[in-house]
């Protein structure tokens, strides 16, 4: 590892705290205390400010990242002195080049970064700037246009105060037509304000109306990731549907407490729909295995591979996470059930996979909807902070270089169920197949509703005399969860008191 004036002090730190995503907190100890440790030595030499970022990235990625052993450029041997890793650094000017054409594996669907650290940790904690507005895009059978879908609205968002709804269409943005070459600009290009042309569905036909609506961010827009929780009676079967939509630490007590109304009403089934969720905390995806399953702090939920140099320095105790009794404060309401009924397509991914593949092996998972996503890995924060490991932490922000301002969230590492499962890449396959329908979205949360009626229908043994047909499916190729920068990540928050061994 080249390692500059930027990079000093690097050698040796004793982990004390884990927060991956959001910060993993580390403090200097002498060589015999246990900790992770860079076995590189230090060259002498210094980096020009106007390649920092690279230099970041390079030695950052080196230590972390999950691929480092299948990269040949960074190979702890790639470079034999400081003057050769310079001139390698300047082949890419543009870090945003850098990383994704030169350090990133073939196989990384998932690793990104963000010119503006701050931003990233805001996006990856739930806050952004959002008009609540959440959609699919759905290519046209024929050429390069597109219609997007509205799948929900955010609660107390700009877009709750318009007419606009769960399953409106349109195919305009401030006049022009959508398309694969323009819908990143139109849609993703930050602008605080948009007006979309909405369009009706006439036999199986997507036609351009005279409707508008416009649409404003709102800053730090903070989305409550349980959209509907109720308990549904159906004939005498009483059944709790939670509709969750993102996993966010900061609402593991709204989580528990939405248990505890399906317990004090009298739940013994649940169907847990995360169709349109793309993650987040591992942690709070323990939580909420356990408050399905069980509260037995003996039972091993998942645990962690990481790259070579991370592994072999890390304990059991540190990789392994088991089922859950609190959530830190209160005692978890679990339900305590044998099987689940899991709503779930391809925007679901990371967390809400890991919750699915975790619970396999005790728990039998229904699985309506389509196959998902396929994101088994996790990431960290990691920012120009070389005294802290690069990875990123709240009370150190005056130690980040101030001549850089990247943060770069790479996959470090990949979780395993107590089977020792995780190769889910191709994503988890349904046990029924059934696709959203364009021309009957139904209201979430509705036992009408197809999905959840298909699931209600397993749960009862009484079959509908309605058809599951689908006139219209939602063929999304891209939603706006996955376009922002919140994305799919899935990060761990789990605190670890290390001592010597």
């Amino acid at each position: 590892m080249i390692i500059d004036e930027l990079t000093q002090n690097f050698a040796m730190k004793k982990l004390l705290f884990l927060f991956v995503g959001v910060g993993l907190l580390f403090s200097s100890c002498s060589s015999d205390d246990n900790g992770i440790e860079n076995p590189n030595p230090d060259p002498p030499g210094t980096i020009d400010n106007a390649l920092a970022p690279q230099a970041f990235m390079w030695n950052a990625m080196n230590l972390w990242y999950f691929w480092q052993g299948s990269v040949p450029d960074l190979a702890d041997t790639r470079f034999t002195n400081n003057e050769e890793f310079t001139n390698f650094l300047a082949q890419t000017p543009n870090p945003e080049d850098f990383y994704f054409d030169v350090l990133l594996f073939e196989e990384d669907r998932f690793s990104f970064l963000n010119e503006n650290y701050e931003e990233l940790v805001n996006n990856l904690s739930g806050v952004s700037k959002s008009n609540g507005l959440e959609f699919g895009l759905v290519r046209f059978s024929e050429g390069d246009g597109l219609f997007g879908y509205v799948q929900y609205i955010v609660p107390n968002s700009d877009a709750s105060t318009t007419d606009i709804k769960r399953g409106d269409i349109f195919t305009r943005v401030d006049g022009q037509q959508l398309t694969l070459g323009n819908y990143v600009n139109l849609l993703f290009n930050g602008n605080d304000t948009f007006t979309l042309g909405l369009a009706d569905i006439v036999n199986e036909e997507i036609v351009d109306n005279d409707t508008e609506i416009e649409l404003t961010k709102i800053e730090n827009q903070v989305e409550d990731p349980i959209l509907v929780a109720k308990t549904l009676d159906i004939n005498g079967t009483k059944i709790a549907y939670l509709m969750y939509n993102r996993f966010l630490s900061s609402f593991n007590e709204q989580l528990n407490a939405a248990f505890g109304q399906f317990k004090a009403e009298g739940a013994t089934e649940l169907v847990l729909d995360m169709r349109y969720n793309p993650g987040g905390s591992v942690n709070t995806s323990r939580l909420l295995a356990s408050m399905i399953y069980s509260t037995n702090t003996d039972e091993l939920y998942i645990r962690q591979r990481w790259n070579d140099k991370i592994q072999n320095q890390l304990s059991a105790e540190q990789l392994e996470d088991y089922f859950a009794s609190t959530t830190g404060t209160t005692a978890i309401n679990t339900l305590n059930l044998s099987k689940v009924h899991v709503i779930a397509t391809n925007s679901s991914a990371s967390a809400s996979e890991l919750v699915m593949n975790g619970l396999a092996p005790y728990v039998e998972i229904f699985h309506v909807g389509e196959t998902t996503r396929g994101k088994n890995e996790f990431s960290i924060t990691l920012v120009d902070d070389p005294d802290n490991s690069f990875i990123y932490n709240s009370d150190r922000e005056n130690q980040i270089n101030p001549n850089n301002s990247w943060g770069i969230q790479p996959l470090v590492g990949r979780n395993e169920n107590a089977d020792g499962f995780f190769d889910y890449t191709e994503g988890l396959v349904p046990n029924e197949v059934l696709e959203e329908d364009l021309a009957n979205l139904g209201v979430l949360g509705d036992p009408d509703e197809p999905l959840l009626a298909r699931a209600i229908e397993e749960i009862t043994g009484v079959t509908s005399k309605r058809s599951f047909s689908v006139q219209m499916p939602a063929k999304t190729f891209v939603s706006s969860r996955i376009e922002t920068p919140m994305r799919d990540n899935m990060y761990l928050d789990k605190p670890l008191n290390i001592g010597k061994q």
